[in-house]
């Protein structure tokens, strides 16, 4: 069975796959006349706040306030901010691979890997910003004031043949389910006791026990309780870790122009031996675009529809403007926190390093060679205690987002309480077994459910750039 996941894994997320993800966000950049690039400010400002929110215009004044009075009664407790869905967001894509995934993909692809995996997420920003509008445009309001939305009913609602459609979406919230308990759970939970076993020597049944109360505790309080966990962890992890990081730079200052001058030399060269920077690396251009680009993919997410789960939840009345801001996930995942953590690794030196039985350190032991370099061994305690704040971010987001895709199969609020406590449960299974099947299981999950998503974002296409352009018109 573990070979044949493996094949399977390897298959769906082939050249093929990485090939749809980058066609269809190159496709959809051109189509929008690179306007996610160019507004990426603008986005960036409606986060921090300094841009106000243009709502849509459909039909006249008259209507508008009717729809907006409707609005105000029909709004509960249940709405969240548009921050608070960006961050909730980030938490299910800023994970491990933000620190061990950098480090295997400068290993295998070499130091010019990185470049590869900021052009891929130059190009998932056009991505992320339709899966994020589409969701938002045909989210539905449930019974209890919670807005709910995400490529599921997108498919339902809006796919042009109907039937199709609904057939997709289900397909869709299937995948995201089995998907959520592995990729966004069980394997998190195994990392975070396996870092706390080998640098504090916890034993993991207490670590999975304690991850599973927490758990319970915040995924009980719904989207409402996440958000707001979510609203204050995400920037307070981000923070402490990239300190760290350029703590580590800054120690290494003198070797870091040299460490960048390799990355882009090694994204564009014939297969080479790396230079100061990449130690004994050999890589050729082909890996590089090929281990820079699939990391990439896996880190920010931009393509598996996930994040319209998130976005949809957000109180607005601009699915365009939501879009914008669902987009700068891409931006603070990869294009900041994994360059970061790539230019560590380059001015450190330790690319090329070799452990004892003379193989390359990657992934975690090569990130936790880098701060050791500047915190000795208090390196892998860091190390561990990012990966445990990562990974715990991404274990409460996926639960919602999880959670939205089983109750779109399973309606009720039943079914969303008996979701919740097997997610809990499968947290302490993840932090006591042995999870390689889990790994490959859980990629080739995150694969079909990108399919459907990818198909839905194509197909309305054209939708997304009308109502791009309409916003940009009533924004001017």
């Amino acid at each position: 069975m573990a070979e044949f996941l493996d094949r399977a894994d390897a298959f769906v997320w082939g050249p093929g796959m990485l090939a749809l993800m980058l066609g269809t966000g190159i496709f959809l950049l051109l189509r929008m006349r690179f306007l996610p690039i160019r507004n990426l400010g603008y986005a960036l400002r409606c986060v921090a706040g300094a841009e106000k929110e243009t709502g849509n215009k459909r039909g006249a004044g008259g209507k508008r306030k009717a729809e907006s009075k409707k609005k105000a009664r029909d709004k509960r407790a249940g709405d969240i901010s548009a921050l608070s869905s960006l961050t909730t967001e980030l938490a299910a894509t800023i994970g491990t691979g933000n620190i061990a995934g950098v480090a295997t993909a400068m290993v295998l692809g070499g130091p010019g890997a990185l470049l590869w995996m900021l052009a891929a997420a130059c190009i998932g920003l056009s991505t992320k910003f339709a899966e994020s509008m589409l969701a938002v445009k045909y989210r539905l309001r449930k019974e209890n004031g919670d807005f709910i939305g995400g490529p599921m009913y997108t498919l339902s609602r809006a796919f042009p043949c109907r039937g199709i459609g609904r057939a997709l979406g289900a397909v869709y919230a299937a995948f995201a389910a089995l998907a959520s308990f592995g990729m966004g759970n069980m394997t998190q939970s195994n990392s975070i006791a396996a870092s706390f076993h080998e640098t504090f020597g916890i034993a993991p049944e207490t670590t999975g026990l304690i991850l599973t109360l927490l758990v319970i505790v915040t995924v009980l309080g719904g989207i409402r309780l996440i958000s707001c966990v979510t609203l204050y962890m995400v920037p307070a992890m981000a923070l402490f870790y990239m300190l760290g990081a350029f703590w580590v730079i800054a120690a290494h200052w003198e070797r870091l122009p040299q460490g960048i001058c390799e990355i882009v030399r090694m994204a564009f060269t014939r297969e080479a031996a790396a230079g100061g920077a990449g130690g004994a690396i050999v890589a050729s251009m082909r890996q590089a675009m090929r281990y820079g680009v699939s990391r990439g993919v896996f880190s920010n997410e931009a393509g598996l529809g996930a994040a319209g789960i998130s976005a949809a939840a957000a109180d607005t009345d601009s699915p365009v403007r939501q879009g914008y801001i669902s987009m700068t996930a891409v931006f603070f995942d990869t294009i900041v926190i994994c360059s970061v953590t790539g230019f560590t690794l380059a001015a450190s030196g330790v690319l090329g390093m070799r452990d004892r039985s003379g193989a390359l350190l990657t992934g975690t032991a090569l990130t936790i060679a880098a701060f050791s370099t500047v915190f000795g061994r208090l390196g892998g305690c860091f190390i561990s205690a990012s990966i445990a704040l990562f990974a715990f971010a991404t274990i409460i987001a996926w639960e919602y987002q999880g959670e939205c895709a089983f109750t779109f199969l399973f309606r009720g609020e039943r079914a969303a309480l008996f979701y919740r406590f097997l997610y809990a449960l499968l947290t302490f299974a993840g932090a006591v077994c042995a999870l390689e099947a889990v790994w490959d299981f859980s990629d080739i999950m995150n694969a079909l459910m990108a399919l459907p998503n990818l198909l839905c974002v194509l197909a309305l296409s054209g939708t997304v750039c009308r109502e791009m352009r309409a916003y940009e018109k009533r924004r001017r």
